[in-house]
C-alpha cells in the first residue's frame, strides 16, 4: 500500500495532540493528527444521555495561566463559565470563593478535629506559604502563550518584574517534592486529620502540588455546553488551518529507520517528524528498532525497560445519575463542583495495606471479603461530585439534575474482578453503595429519585483512551516517576531517545493534568517549528 505523504504526524488527539497539531497547522505545516477513537478529546470529553449532559473525564478545566491564553492565542471562540468548588465533611460544607475561604477550611478542620487544633494551625501555615508561591507561578499568563515580540506591555510591565519572583518560587516548590503523606506525618500524629487532607489526591502526591490546591480551586473554569467543547473547537481550528485528522486509526507499529507508522487497518503513514501524544508504554511496545544505530537502539531499549516497569496512578470509578430533582435543591447543599467526605474518620489503611492485601492475595479472597472492604471504602473515601446544571441549567431536562460522582479506584482490582467473571455484578455493587452512602448523608432521599444510572470504571477508561492502568494523571508516585518532574526542565520533557520522535501529554511530565498536556504539546510543536529542516 502506498504511504500517505505527511510531513508531521501527531499520534493521539487528546489535549496534547490537539495543541501540537493546532500550533503546527497554524504555521502552515503539513499535519496529520491520528486518533484511535471516532472523535477527539481523549480524557476530556462530554456526551448526552436522555437529555442530560455528562462530562466523561475532567469535570472542569484548571487555567494555571495556560488555558485562557492558549484559547486567546489560537483565536478560539469559547465561553468559560465560573466553577465554584465546595468542600464538605459529614454535614459541614464550605464554598471556596476567594483566598479568604482558607479561614472557612480552617474552621471546618477544627470543628471535625478539636483535639488537633495546634496541628491544624501548623498545617495551615504551610498551606499559606505554598499559596504565595502558587500565586507567583500562575499569577500571570504563561509566557509560552504570549507574543513577546509584539506585546511589549506584557514583556516589560508583567514578565520582567515577575521573572525573579518566579525563579525563587520555582526553587521553593521543587524542594517540596516530598510525598504528602510523609509531609503531613511530620506535622501531626492525628491519622484521621492527615487522611482527610491527603485522600483528595493520588497516593504519594508531591506535597507542593496537593497543598497548593486551595489556589487551584479558585482557578477552575467550565466551558459553556461542557468540557468537550474545548477539544471540539480545537479540532475545527486544525481543519480550518489545513490540517488533516484521521479517526479510527490505532497505531500498531512505528519504524523510525523508515520514518513510517502503521495502523491496525494496515495503513502506512510516512513522516518527517512524529509527535507521540498517546500512551507512552504503547509507543515503546510498538517501536521497531531494526536499522537503527546500536547505541541509539540501546538507549531506546533502556527507556523501554524503565517505562514498562512502572505503573500508572490510580484510576477512577465514575457514577452518572439522572435525578428527579430540581438543581436548586442541590445548590442549597453545595456548589457545582463538590469534594465530599462522608466520614471524618478518614480512609486509614483501607486504601493502603487493606487494598494491597486483596490485590496480592486475590485468588484466596472471597466475594464477601471483597465486598466488606468495598463497604468500608465507600463509607470513608472522598467523592468528587459535579453538577453541570448548576453551571448551566440547560444541561439537564427541566426540573431534573444530572450528577457525575467519582472516587479514586484501583485498576488492578477491577482487572482481577473482570478476569474472575463478576465485573458487571461488581459494578452494580459499587453503584449501589455510592448511592446509598450519599442518600444517608449529604443528599437525603437521593436513592428514591434516581431515574437514570450507569457507570464507568478504570477498565472503561483503559478501553476508551488506551491509558495504561486506566490512569488519568500519568505515572504513579508510589513506584517512582520515570518522567521529568522538575518544573525548570519541563521544556526538555518532550525529547525521546527515538530519532525523529517527540512526546507530549500526561506521561511526559509529572505532576500531570490538562495544563501540562497543553504545555507539553506546545513545546513539541515549537521545537519542530524551530528546526524545520
Amino acid at each position: 500500500m502506498k504511504a500517505a505523504g505527511r510531513r508531521i504526524v501527531v499520534v493521539g488527539a487528546g489535549m496534547s495532540g490537539l495543541t501540537a497539531a493546532a500550533y503546527l497547522s497554524r504555521e502552515g505545516q503539513e499535519v496529520l493528527l491520528i486518533e484511535k477513537n471516532s472523535d477527539v478529546g481523549g480524557l476530556l470529553n462530554s456526551f448526552k444521555r436522555d437529555g442530560y449532559l455528562f462530562d466523561a473525564g475532567p469535570r472542569s478545566l484548571i487555567n494555571s495561566g495556560i488555558v485562557r491564553p492558549m484559547i486567546r492565542q489560537l483565536g478560539i471562540d469559547l465561553e468559560l463559565l465560573p466553577n465554584v468548588v465546595s468542600v464538605g465533611i459529614e454535614d459541614e460544607v464550605i464554598r471556596i470563593t476567594s483566598k479568604d475561604s482558607l479561614k472557612d477550611y480552617e474552621r471546618l478542620l477544627k470543628t471535625m478535629y478539636p483535639e488537633s487544633i495546634a496541628d491544624i494551625d501548623t498545617i495551615l501555615s504551610k498551606i499559606k506559604a505554598i499559596l504565595k508561591h502558587m500565586a507567583v507561578l500562575y499569577g500571570i499568563d504563561n509566557p509560552n502563550f504570549k507574543d513577546l515580540k509584539n506585546d511589549k506591555q506584557f514583556l516589560v510591565g508583567e514578565l520582567l518584574p515577575w521573572f525573579p519572583k518566579f525563579l525563587f518560587s520555582l526553587y521553593k516548590m521543587n524542594r517540596m517534592n516530598e510525598p504528602l503523606e510523609d509531609f503531613l506525618g511530620r506535622l501531626s500524629a492525628d491519622q484521621s486529620l492527615m487522611d482527610i487532607i491527603a485522600q483528595h489526591f493520588f497516593k504519594k502526591t508531591p506535597s507542593f502540588f496537593a497543598l497548593g490546591y486551595f489556589y487551584v480551586y479558585l482557578d477552575y473554569l467550565y466551558p459553556r455546553n461542557g468540557t468537550g467543547e474545548l477539544p471540539r473547537a480545537m479540532k475545527q481550528k486544525i481543519l480550518d488551518w489545513g490540517g488533516t485528522i484521521q479517526a479510527d486509526a490505532r497505531i500498531t507499529e512505528v519504524v523510525p529507520s523508515e520514518k513510517t507508522a502503521l495502523d491496525a487497518h494496515g495503513r502506512s503513514y510516512r513522516y518527517d517528524r512524529l509527535v507521540w501524544c498517546a500512551d507512552l508504554k504503547t509507543l515503546y511496545r510498538c517501536l521497531k528498532t531494526d536499522g537503527l544505530n546500536p547505541k541509539v537502539k540501546a538507549n531506546i531499549n533502556k527507556q523501554k525497560d524503565l517505562l514498562l516497569s512502572k505503573h500508572g496512578a490510580e484510576s477512577v470509578f465514575t457514577l452518572f445519575l439522572g435525578v428527579e430533582e430540581d438543581p436548586e435543591t442541590f445548590r442549597s447543599v453545595c456548589s457545582e463542583h463538590f469534594f465530599y467526605t462522608p466520614s471524618r474518620k478518614g480512609l486509614g489503611e483501607t486504601h493502603r495495606s487493606d487494598i494491597k492485601k486483596i490485590i496480592d492475595d486475590f485468588p484466596n479472597k472471597t466475594q464477601k471479603e471483597i465486598l466488606r472492604w468495598l463497604d468500608a471504602y465507600c463509607e470513608l473515601t472522598t467523592y468528587e461530585i459535579s453538577i453541570p446544571a448548576l453551571r448551566q441549567k440547560s444541561l439537564a431536562p427541566e426540573g431534573k439534575t444530572g450528577l457525575i460522582i467519582s472516587f479514586l479506584f484501583e485498576y488492578e482490582l477491577m482487572k482481577k474482578i473482570r478476569d474472575a467473571g463478576w465485573y458487571e455484578e461488581f459494578k452494580t455493587e459499587v453503584e449501589d453503595r455510592m448511592v446509598n452512602v450519599l442518600s444517608r448523608s449529604i443528599y437525603p432521599g437521593l436513592k428514591g429519585k434516581v431515574r437514570l444510572r450507569f457507570s464507568s470504571t478504570p477498565i472503561s477508561l483503559f478501553n476508551r483512551v488506551g491509558s495504561s492502568e486506566g490512569a488519568i494523571i500519568g505515572w504513579s508516585y508510589e513506584t517512582g516517576v520515570p518522567a521529568v518532574s522538575n518544573l525548570r526542565k519541563i521544556a526538555s520533557s518532550v525529547k525521546t531517545p527515538v530519532p525523529g520522535v517527540l512526546q507530549a501529554g500526561q506521561w511526559t511530565f509529572s505532576p500531570a493534568g490538562i495544563p501540562t498536556a497543553i504545555l507539553t504539546g506546545s513545546f513539541a510543536a515549537h521545537r519542530i517549528l524551530k528546526n524545520k529542516s
